[in-house]
């Protein structure tokens, strides 16, 4: 085994996974019994009492309130589907280790053992007192859906399932990059969504919120549309306030004469679909590693193209948005984050892009220092004006 793990280390990715990539270090120092006697017992009696009396002080005198728990169940991890909560571990620390470097934020990766929705989200409510906000990650749709709403009902800290949210956020900015640069509002364009998952539906809702034109979603089966047969309730409601054109048919049926492409489904779209979208057309082909259209064919008919790959222009990064999201969220002691705060987020990162713009900058990179500040500062500011904020 020892050899076996050797060879392993080899390869540079196994060697920076080896021993996790977290640590737990303490904020006060431990020098004698003087400094024993108040981090643990006699001293730490006095706090926990007074907690006891009253709760809100753990906000003040623990962690809780400004730690976040990054939570799977394994069931949709990155492109590899399926692979369980123990596979799942390495990308839930990646996580954790994003949301410290991005955005300052401490959290804790938890991989359960668990997928049924009554189990996940009774074990979510348990742990809740520990943490200041829940980051559901990699759980797959339909019932992501679900226990993302029962956990915000449930609960008074921040839910936020990342592989929706997250995503969606990115491309709102993104697209009102694009379709400032293309010179119309994005009341005047057409979309296609390639994908009905968590991630094609929270892109859809959040465009439909922000005023988009008009928008089509499709999943394996083709277009959505009212009274299609075999919908699940979410592809039901999103039937109810999209497509108005009442499209039928296939993803690229409906791309003929549409400004906008979203790919979030791993399928591939033609040449000559991308061809026949209207002139200045926006191209946002997401899937990892393999986008639905190779970057290089898109630019021959597309103003603007994105991908989800870090080796073209436009990266669609969900690192640029959570961190700062958390943030913004954490310092106010946000009791939820609304629609607004994550519009207000995607704002955020189209104004960092600003004058700037341009066919290959749309969007800032996660390295920009400018981008968690303004996430945050966003946010917060938002979640004041919404109510939410109780700090």
């Amino acid at each position: 085994m020892t050899a076996s793990l050797d060879a392993l280390d080899l390869d540079p990715a196994f060697a920076l996974h080896r021993g996790g990539k977290l640590e737990v270090r303490s904020t006060i120092p431990v020098r004698n019994a003087d400094d024993l006697a108040l981090a643990y017992t006699p001293g730490v009696a006095r706090v926990c009492s007074a907690i006891a009396d009253n709760p809100e002080l753990a906000n003040d005198y623990t962690w809780a309130s400004n730690v976040v728990a990054v939570v799977s169940d394994g069931t949709a991890v990155l492109g590899l589907g399926d692979i369980g909560p123990a596979a799942a571990m390495p990308v839930m620390e990646g996580k954790a280790l994003l949301f410290k470097e991005f955005g300052g934020v401490d959290s804790v990766p938890i991989c359960l053992a668990c997928t049924g929705v009554d189990e996940i989200v009774e074990t979510v409510a348990r742990l809740a007192p520990s943490f200041g906000g829940i980051n559901l990650e990699d759980i797959s749709a339909p019932r992501c859906f679900e226990i993302e709403e029962r956990l915000r009902d449930l609960l008074s800290i921040p839910v936020f399932h990342d592989d929706q949210h997250g995503t969606a956020i990115v491309v709102l900015a993104a697209l009102r990059s694009a379709a400032r640069l293309t010179g119309r509002p994005l009341s005047e364009l057409r979309a296609v969504v390639a994908g009905a998952g968590a991630s094609g539906v929270a892109v859809t809702r959040i465009l439909v919120n922000a005023g988009i034109g008009d928008i089509a979603v499709a999943d394996s089966k083709g277009l959505i549309f009212e009274g299609r047969e075999g919908m699940n309730p979410v592809k039901d409601a999103l039937a109810r306030d999209t497509n108005r054109l009442g499209l039928k048919g296939s993803t690229e049926q409906a791309l003929a004469g549409a400004d906008v492409f979203v790919g979030l489904s791993g399928a591939t779209v033609s040449e000559t679909a991308i061809a026949g979208m209207a002139a200045g057309s926006i191209v946002f082909a997401l899937s990892n590693p393999t986008p639905e259209v190779h970057p290089e064919i898109a630019a021959k008919y597309a103003t603007v193209v994105a991908t989800g790959r870090s080796d073209f222009p436009n990266q669609i990064n969900n690192v640029l948005a959570f961190p700062g999201v958390f943030r913004g969220a954490l310092d106010v002691r946000a009791s939820t984050i609304t629609e607004n705060m994550k519009v207000a987020a995607a704002t955020a990162l189209a104004d960092v892009v600003g004058d700037e713009v341009a066919a290959d900058y749309i969007i800032p990179s996660p390295f920009d220092i400018r981008v968690a500040p303004a996430v945050t500062a966003a946010v917060a500011r938002q979640a004041r004006i919404d109510g939410v904020a109780r700090k």
